[in-house]
């Protein structure tokens, strides 16, 4: 027991950098998950805006038409 805790223990302290590549992959990834993102809101907020007012037309428009 006592070699699996010491084992686990050299091999947190001896932590060495990975040298990998990330590749663009990754970037354009990020970028398209940004863009999606804020395009959400953005879309999310203008429906909240949009549907008022839609509203508020669609009954001017109603009353106008009884008359």
């Amino acid at each position: 027991m006592q070699i699996i805790k010491l084992t686990i223990l050299i091999s947190f302290v001896c932590i060495f950098p990975a040298n990998a590549y990330i590749g663009p992959g990754i970037g354009a990834g990020i970028i398209a998950t940004i863009i999606g993102f804020i395009l959400t809101i953005l879309v999310a907020l203008f429906v909240i805006i949009f549907y008022p007012i839609k509203k508020i037309i669609s009954r001017i428009k109603k009353k106008k038409e009884k008359k």
